[in-house]
């Protein structure tokens, strides 16, 4: 395999480009962010977990997001101050985390869970759950029977994503003009369903539980924890996805590098497999610090305050209408169980409202995620293996994505046949996720110290807090593994 890597090239010599846009003007980037990180933690993960355990765990939702805060401004720092993607940054230190984030990205994101709760939503929302439902013991028997299966429903949402992704000339702009939409529906619609179910004691719970920090319920093991905190925001390799978003909408030293553009619509333009690394000179040091404005404000109302908005709201509609009855939604129907739930207390309107929040919020982490992990594979096979350069980075994007769409319809078609559910599937999903952050977290904040100009540096607040979130991911990683080889040892 080290024969087949590309050594990594030194950076190039250029200064920063300087920031004429203002800070308004270049959203984007954390907007995607957010409506990957409003997927399956907020509306399936954590309103189970406030349901069975109630308000005194909410503390691990506010604290996983703040946590991923850091290292979103510490992968914006690389990729503003560089052009290059982290990938790059990390095969510095090593060639061998090429490969080792291919298998993060492929066990991570593999099974199709986001997808097939989405199909799920989207059937729910139009025909109703149970619509074609065929018996689990006799199978599908009938065309009609398939309309009514995951699969198909899977499948329709799959193909809305390869229209997303491979209509427009340019990806990333349709990907940000679709999630913004899907956010904006998002945000409606959670505020009006807690203004029509809250009540002064929900909303008294939820304080108390922002406080108990540290308070862990009883029967809640290490291995859910680990796997709430993780997704409580964007989680596993998806904080990293923010590089590719950066570098297209030309933040920073990201206006060096091309665009990345649909493969379909013609020959792209070259994107170099290196970036940029300028004088630390008083002017490049003030340009950095204008582009770094940007990157905090980016991060601080869109992932830090509108993501913990739209969790706390998930969080707040769990604790109203499904802890107060001692009700833990059914796995494969958890969207519609809230909905029904909520159309008990509010009426249809609220149940449709719950549903077409359901769909937009699974739906833009789909996309979100084919996206992400295409430009993330796309990227690593391009920059470290120099037989892949005979083709372009966009080619390699359409190649991934296409097949992962493919293979998604197929996992689904399987997990189906067997009757497992989505659930278990996006919680390790989360469970991969957290031991890959756990790896890049702190090689995160060396790269940054050891490579980048000293005016791009991290400071000491940044370093502190990466210091504290490495502590955490990797303690929790150990104790999971301690945890799970005690499991073992005990059969």
């Amino acid at each position: 395999m080290s024969r087949l890597l590309q050594p990594t090239e030194d950076l190039q010599a250029g200064d920063l480009p300087p920031k004429t846009l203002s800070n308004w003007q270049m959203t984007g980037p954390g907007a995607i962010l957010v409506g990957l990180s409003i997927g399956a933690g907020e509306i399936i993960i954590w309103p189970r977990m406030v349901a069975e355990h109630g308000a005194t765990i909410i503390w691990a939702a506010f604290w996983g997001v703040f946590l991923q805060l850091w290292i979103n401004l510490e992968v914006g720092r690389w990729t503003i101050a560089t052009g290059e993607t982290v990938y790059s940054s990390f095969s510095r230190v090593w060639r061998g985390f090429a490969p080792l984030f291919i298998l993060f990205n492929v066990l991570g994101w593999l099974a199709p869970g986001w997808a097939r709760a989405s199909g799920s939503a989207l059937k729910a929302l139009l025909v109703g759950p149970d619509w074609h439902m065929h018996s689990a013991s006799t199978g599908v028997t009938s065309a009609a029977d398939f309309w009514g299966t995951d699969t198909c429903w899977t499948a329709i949402t799959f193909a809305l994503v390869a229209l997303a992704l491979f209509g427009p000339k340019v990806v990333y702009q349709s990907v940000e003009r679709t999630i913004e939409v899907l956010v904006i529906i998002v945000v409606v619609g959670l505020a009006s369903v807690a203004v029509a179910v809250g009540t002064k004691e929900t909303t008294w719970a939820m304080a108390q539980g922002l406080t108990r920090f540290g308070q862990i319920p009883d029967g809640l093991n290490a291995k859910d924890l680990f796997i709430a905190v993780v997704f409580a925001g964007a989680g596993g390799t998806a904080n990293l996805f923010y590089t590719f978003y950066l570098r297209d909408k030309h933040i920073g030293m990201g206006a060096r590098i091309p665009s990345m553009t649909n493969a379909l619509r013609g020959r792209s333009e070259k994107i170099p497999t290196t970036g940029f690394r300028y004088a630390d000179t008083e002017q490049n040091g003030r340009r950095f610090s204008d582009w770094w404005s940007f990157i905090w404000q980016d991060q601080l109302l869109f992932f830090l305050l509108l993501n913990c908005f739209t969790l706390m709201l998930f969080i707040y509609g769990a604790l109203a209408v499904l802890h107060p009855q001692g009700r833990v939604p059914e796995a494969g129907r958890l969207i519609w169980d809230e909905a029904q739930i909520l159309n008990q207390v509010w009426g249809p309107v609220g149940r449709t409202i719950f549903l077409c929040v359901g769909l937009a919020t699974l739906f833009s982490t789909q996309l979100a995620v084919v996206d992400g992990v295409a430009r993330s594979l796309a990227d690593i096979i391009y920059t470290s293996f120099p037989a892949a350069r005979c083709r372009e980075v966009s080619w390699w994007y359409l190649v991934v994505a296409g097949l992962w769409i493919v293979v998604g319809i197929g996992l689904t078609a399987v997990l189906e046949f067997c009757q497992i559910n989505e659930l278990g599937f996006l919680f390790n999903a989360a469970y991969m996720g957290g031991f890959a952050m756990a790896v890049y977290v702190p090689l995160l904040l060396y790269v940054n110290l050891r490579y980048l100009p000293r005016s791009a540096r991290p400071g000491w607040i940044n370093v502190v807090m990466m210091l504290g979130a490495s502590l955490v991911y990797l303690g929790f990683a150990a104790r999971c593994i301690a945890w799970e080889l005690s499991r073992a040892l005990a059969f």
